[in-house]
């Protein structure tokens, strides 16, 4: 038995077994009772095969701590060998070092014994429902694509009334679905609704082009409201310069040279000694990390949080709401560092998409604008910008980060020395305070698939 106070208690089979697995129980708090029950007998005088049971019972004390076991235990894979006959023989005395050994121990043929250090990435167990064939609906088409070992699309894309768009579509979308508009006023049902409507409509007026991180930091809106009311306003584009932004209906990038400046750019972080510090020395934390990896056999995570219909129906809720940390002006509103880059700020995750008007610093929009007036073609690469500009704007970025990170080393690592201003500033910097903020005030959780914004807008959408 392996007890964590403050974690869980783990249960081995075979403790003296380093390759047995436990099953682990999580601690939780409780409000029971402890009873001590007697069962007592006593024959009948009359009749001496009659008897009488009595059960006493008496409250020893109260249990404040209880330890469940919710998880499956994990698969146990024994140190064995299978001869040629069938034979099973035990490795343990060949694999394990209970004592010095000569050089003849390592020296000596064993065979291939690798045990896998998990088998199951299950938590709970579950009824797994077999799914008939896929009836899709009546006119879809399976994608142009073969080969002998292609795992096929197991359904059709639903993309939530949305209008997806590669960079080698000849037409645009002009309007949105029907589906589009009638989903978003089922859910347009009070006058802040209206007004989000309005704001975000400016908005497109005013820069044709917008990422879904960008609008979050501009209005205030829920998510899901969000999710339905953008594809009544503007397009998706899934590939080229442009992919994973928002367009306005009827206008097309790939035609106006000046939409260069609304092309996104796949920033990350560069980690390694080569740059000057360590992974472990980056002061952007890691949204996943496989150094913080559970038991898969370990139930206690964090709960999500649901979006109840009452919270829908309320839009942005109101100011007097209880627990309620913001107004409803502000409520669900991202700050800028999320699609802003500055001088001298760090990005609040590791990998950002951000738009080239979005980098607010001199020596960056030079290198973007180095053809302004020249712009003769629009590819799929570089869209309106010179060649390896991305390349040109990632280096001279990660050069500024490695010029902050060097500069602030002092105050990142001092545990005792830091003064409360400068722990405020390395908090907001790496995006951490932004991180508990957003737990604490918002009602919903982004999808937390993958650290690759393009690649989790897309699966919230197909």
């Amino acid at each position: 038995i392996y007890t964590d106070p403050a974690k869980r208690l783990e249960l081995y089979f075979r403790p003296k077994d380093p390759y047995c697995h436990p099953v682990c129980a999580n601690r939780l708090p409780a409000s029971s009772m402890l009873l001590k029950v007697r069962r007592r007998t006593k024959k009948k005088q009359v009749d001496a095969e009659e008897q009488e049971v009595r059960f006493e019972m008496e409250i020893v004390g109260i249990v404040t701590t209880v330890y469940k076991f919710q998880g499956m235990s994990d698969f146990q894979y024994l140190a064995m060998h299978s001869g040629p006959d069938g034979k099973q023989t035990s490795m343990y005395d060949k694999v394990l070092m209970l004592k010095p050994e000569k050089e003849e121990f390592f020296n000596g043929e064993l065979p291939l014994y690798i045990p896998p250090p998990i088998f199951s990435r299950l938590d709970t167990p579950i009824d797994y429902y077999y799914r008939p064939d896929v009836q899709h609906r009546e006119g879809y088409n399976n994608p142009p694509v073969s080969g002998e070992n292609l795992i096929g699309l197991s359904r059709a894309r639903r993309p939530n009334n949305a209008i997806f768009v590669n960079f080698d579509d000849e037409e645009i979308p002009t309007k949105p679905l029907d589906a589009a508009v009638q989903a978003w006023k089922k859910v347009c049902s009070n006058p802040v609704d209206k007004k989000v409507e309005e704001e975000l409509r400016k908005l497109f007026e005013v820069r044709p082009v917008w990422s879904r991180n960008a609008v979050k930091a501009n209005i205030s809106v829920h998510p899901d409201k969000l999710k339905l009311l953008l594809p009544c306003l503007a397009y998706y584009m899934i590939t080229g310069p442009w992919r994973s932004l928002w367009v306005r209906f009827g206008y097309d990038p790939r035609k106006h040279p000046e939409a260069k400046i609304y092309q996104v750019l796949d920033f990350r972080i560069r980690c390694g000694m080569k740059y000057g510090y360590t992974p472990n020395d980056m002061p952007v934390k890691a949204k996943r990390s496989t150094y913080n990896y559970s038991l898969p056999i370990t139930v206690k995570k964090p709960v999500s949080h649901t979006v109840s219909v009452h919270d829908l129906k309320q839009g942005l809720g109101t100011s007097g709401a209880a627990g309620a940390k913001k107004p409803a002006s502000s409520r669900y509103k991202l700050k800028e560092s999320i699609y802003i880059f500055r001088e001298g700020a760090l990005p609040p995750y590791r990998q950002m998409f951000y738009q080239l008007c979005d980098l607010n610093v001199e020596s960056l929009q030079k290198i973007i604008h180095r053809n302004d007036g020249t712009e003769s073609e629009c590819t799929e690469r570089d869209g309106w910008c010179l060649p390896k500009t991305s390349d040109d704007l990632r280096d001279t970025m990660s050069l500024m980060i490695k010029q902050i990170i060097r500069s602030t080393r002092p105050a990142l690592f001092s545990s005792t020395t830091s003064s409360e201003d400068g722990k405020e500033q390395l908090a907001y910097e790496s995006g951490e305070d932004e991180d508990d903020e957003e737990e604490e005030e918002e009602d919903f959780k982004p999808s937390d698939g993958s650290e690759n914004e393009m690649e989790t807008e897309i699966l919230d959408y197909v």
